[in-house]
């Protein structure tokens, strides 16, 4: 199975398919162990993102901090997604 991921030219040429991608990626949330301790702190980070970057013409400061816990959450699904994979064969 090819890697996971959603390119700057996808999101950009086709927000619409690329939401349906992560959405369909998501979807496996509700089988982690603890999807809510993956899931605020991004939804916290994305928030002080748009606040932080409202009206400014600078580099966005949370940004590092959002992608490394979308990173995160990607690796626990992709470590789920593997292991019921595994469990099937």
């Amino acid at each position: 199975m090819m890697a996971w991921h959603i390119g700057r030219t996808e999101a950009l040429s086709d927000p619409a398919g690329a939401r349906r991608k992560a959405l369909a990626k998501l979807a496996a949330l509700a089988e982690l162990d603890d999807p809510e301790a993956l899931v605020v702190p991004i939804l916290l980070d994305a928030i002080l993102m748009a606040e932080s970057y409202r009206g400014a013409r600078h580099q966005v400061s949370f940004l590092p901090e959002l992608t490394r816990n979308v990173d995160a959450l990607l690796r626990e699904l992709n470590i789920h997604e593997k292991a019921r994979e595994w469990a099937e064969d």
